[in-house]
């Protein structure tokens, strides 16, 4: 059994803490200090029993006895809890490939890094663990790696959404190709629906939205009857389709609306989709499993070249107390100003936040070489007893399944909006920008995702306290440590954000 650790920092300080750790010990055991405990028993038993007043048993015999097992437990402790036995032999959890590929995340294995070169000894220096703190530590890991690989599965669609946000058609004569598709073909079809009023259903209303509907496509009298109104280099002249209309010099033809959309490598539909990166167009599909390639393709170009973005909602995905329930006036100009202040604070804050993200990993792994440099002397000051050797257990174990609320609160923060735009939510018209007409809703949820990465393991800290177990404000560290990170991340952003 080897001692796991995640990554790199956690291993290297896992190493020092327990090098330092058994130096300390060393200490104690060479000037005799560890032996003072000792004594402390002797008093605090002796003392004890000569304030429990008189009564028909010996004093001396009940004190000795109760000394008798105070020392036994202390030998004990000191035994598996303090001499330093077993060599520390660190290793990365063995990572299952088969779940990294149901989750479609990459992850390197150790025999692809330096990691299987890792060393075991600072400057000559090994490091050897109790056996108690061995225990803890292996069974902390277990635990916790075992909450994260509880997590279900999630797609980082906040990344994706960025993406299609910034795709642009880059080609001017494309862009201004998709223009003249609207005016020749979308808006007389749009004109005519209207006109006839035919019984359409949610999803047919929802589709005729956007210049490639297939309603349009595949509905006589539509995209089958209009042409495109100048020649198209790309499609020659035919006499039969387009008698009556002038023949240019290029040779140069008047397609249909239907050939004009979808005829393969010339047509608008193919050219449109080699704007998007090949890899977005995969992870799209690897997410949009309930729906065919053509329609995930259909869904990444209506975001790029739709007339208009389609509304999938007005503001309802989020519940909040602000306002009445029918806005008046005043309460519009106040919701449009914290609006306003929203989008200016996230110049500073979205960037400080990100870097606290960065640098939680970091401190925690600080504070567990702390808390295990910190072992010795507190069960010395304790007085080896086993509450003391319980509480140092149970917040070592906190600590280390605090790496499970980080793991939670991003994965929270990748998947949410799967849970209010995805195909299963009851805002499921499908809409690579999902929720970008409800920006400043999803820019106020980042603001309170943010904050989770400290507030939960905060939390679950708290809750121990709940439970009984006094570990002290001992997180308190994660805010603190991180403090300085998040002041520097943010700094460009203020200079931007009027005073």
């Amino acid at each position: 059994m080897t001692l796991a650790t995640t990554d790199y920092l956690e291993y290297y300080l896992t190493l020092v803490g327990w090098i330092v750790s058994n130096g300390i010990w060393h200490v104690l055991l060479a000037s005799g200090l560890f032996a003072i405990p000792f004594a402390f028993i002797v008093i605090q038993e002796w003392l004890k029993a000569r304030t429990e007043g008189v009564d028909e048993g010996n004093k001396g015999v009940l004190s000795s006895m109760r000394i008798e097992n105070r020392v036994w437990v202390a030998v004990v402790v000191i035994l598996f809890a303090c001499v330093p036995l077993k060599e520390v032999k660190l290793g990365t959890i063995q990572f299952d490939t088969s779940r990294s590929a149901q989750c479609h995340t990459s992850i390197p294995v150790p025999d692809d890094t330096r990691w299987s070169n890792a060393y075991s000894t600072l400057n000559s220096q090994p490091a050897k663990v109790p056996v108690w703190w061995f225990l803890v530590h292996s069974l902390s890991k277990a635990v916790t790696g075992a909450a994260v690989a509880a997590i279900p599965c999630g797609v980082d669609l906040r990344q994706m959404r960025m993406d299609i946000d910034a795709t642009r058609i880059n080609d001017p004569l494309l862009a201004q190709e998709v223009s003249d598709f609207t005016r020749d073909c979308y808006n007389p079809s749009r004109a005519k629906l209207f006109m006839n009023r035919p019984t359409l259903t949610q999803q047919q209303m929802n589709d005729v939205s956007w210049i490639g509907s297939r309603y349009f496509l595949n509905t006589p009298g539509f995209y089958d009857t209009y042409h495109a109104s100048t020649a198209l280099d790309a499609w020659p002249y035919n006499m039969t389709r387009d008698a009556g209309l002038a023949e240019v010099t290029g040779g140069g033809g008047y397609p249909t609306c239907n050939q004009w959309w979808l005829d393969s490598g010339r047509g608008l539909r193919a050219r449109l989709l080699n704007q998007v990166a090949p890899d977005l167009l995969t992870r799209f599909g690897a997410w949009a499993g309930f729906m065919s390639a053509d329609e995930v393709a259909d869904s990444i170009i209506r975001s790029i070249a739709s007339p208009r973005k389609q509304i999938v909602n007005k503001g309802a995905v989020y519940s909040d107390y602000g306002g009445q329930v029918d806005m008046s006036i005043p309460n519009m100009a106040t919701r449009a100003a914290s609006d306003i202040g929203l989008t200016m604070g996230t110049l500073a804050y979205f960037p400080a936040m990100d870097v606290v993200r960065q640098a939680l990993p970091m401190i925690l792994s600080f504070l567990k070489m702390a808390l295990v440099i910190c072992i010795p002397l507190l069960l010395l000051i304790g007085t080896y007893d086993l509450k003391a050797l319980m509480t140092i257990s149970c917040v070592q174990f906190a600590l280390f399944f605090v790496e499970f609320w980080f793991q939670l609160a991003r994965w929270i923060d990748s998947t949410i909006l799967d849970a209010l735009y995805g195909w299963d939510s009851p805002h499921s018209n499908f809409n690579p920008l999902m929720g970008l007409n409800n920006t400043f809703g999803d820019m106020l949820l980042n603001f309170v995702m943010a904050t989770m990465f400290i507030v939960m393991p905060v939390l679950w800290m708290t809750a121990l306290g709940w439970a009984g177990l006094k570990t002290g404000n001992f997180l308190s560290g994660l805010a603190g440590g991180t403090a300085g990170a998040q002041a520097a991340g943010g700094r460009l952003g203020e200079y931007f954000t009027p005073k």
